[in-house]
């Protein structure tokens, strides 16, 4: 259902994700071991998180483009609403491990060593990952991809934890009072815990199948325009999102008598129409009615 070219540009981009991940792993880590910073820690347990979540999203990925089977019939897209809802709960992990020990180190002894060191690395973090993230969560919305934007959402917030650090470094550093650091911390994983608690959601409500107004408007416009000028009805409207494409069943209601090479005609008409104007792979499926006859044939299977 995917286009090869959306396909090569989500690889490149996850790849890309890992890539940068790694580097930003091993460079947080060493801040924080040159420095002791609490703020500093959150942020490369922030990485450690993403490097787990990139790798998951990653197979998770490969699994989606797998084509449907016997025990699979709709494919395996649904993994992206899985790899969304784990991310945003290891996001919360982390959060929660960095008010732990910000709160344990504000109850204690705080030293910090080499601010202006730490600080340089990690804008230097927070820069890579604002541009990361940024093409990201283009490259997701262009390939409607929910796995590159739940990643993209994710090293945005890597972004944002990054900027609190260095503030709550820099005020440390320019008053003396070392306990901004902590609290800093506790401020930037509360944020974490936020933005996890929405990728959360969102993936609860995809495998749940939540409907989507603009997308159910889209393709009630797109029908009610189709069916009119061709003197046709339609109803029992349904969609589902399955990551990376889309599912919509409608039934078409034909005069009595019209032929049944004419309604093959209309319907297909009908589906290229909506298959070329969903932002999104489509797959399509009509169910052909005779007008006068679908109210007593639906009124008797709810019966049965």
């Amino acid at each position: 259902m995917m286009r090869r070219t959306e396909r090569s540009k989500q690889i490149f981009a996850i790849r890309l994700s890992l890539a940068v991940g790694l580097l930003m792993l091993a460079g947080k880590w060493y801040a924080y071991a040159i420095t002791g910073s609490s703020a500093i820690l959150s942020d490369a347990a922030e990485s450690v998180v993403h490097v787990l979540a990139v790798l998951f999203a990653a197979f998770s990925m490969w699994l989606s483009y797998q084509p449907p089977d016997a025990s699979h019939p709709y494919g395996h897209g649904k993994i992206s609403y899985f790899s969304a809802g784990i991310e945003g709960a290891l996001i919360i992990i982390a959060a929660f491990f960095i008010i732990y020990d910000a709160i344990r180190k504000l109850l204690g002894t705080i030293v910090l060593t080499n601010l202006d060191t730490g600080m340089y690395l990690v804008v230097a973090a927070l820069v890579i990952n604002l541009f990361l993230g940024v093409y990201l969560l283009s490259k997701g919305k262009k390939t409607h991809s929910l796995i590159l934007v739940a990643n993209a959402k994710h090293v945005l917030t890597d972004s944002w934890t990054s900027f609190g650090v260095v503030i709550g470094l820099a005020l440390a550093s320019w008053t003396g009072w070392l306990p901004f650091d902590p609290l800093v911390a506790i401020v930037v994983a509360l944020n974490i815990v936020w933005s996890g608690g929405k990728l959360i959601r969102q993936s609860v409500g995809g495998l749940m199948d939540e409907g989507n107004p603009e997308l159910e408007k889209l393709i009630r416009n797109t029908l009610d325009n189709e069916t009119a000028h061709r003197n046709l009805r339609y109803h029992e409207l349904r969609y589902r999102q399955g990551g990376d494409g889309l599912w919509v069943e409608f039934h078409l209601l034909f005069p009595r008598g019209t032929l049944l090479e004419r309604a093959h005609q209309d319907a297909t008409e009908i589906e290229m129409v909506l298959t070329d104007t969903l932002p999104r792979v489509a797959r399509i499926v009509s169910h052909l009615e005779p007008l006068e006859e679908h109210e007593r044939t639906h009124t008797q299977q709810l019966r049965h």
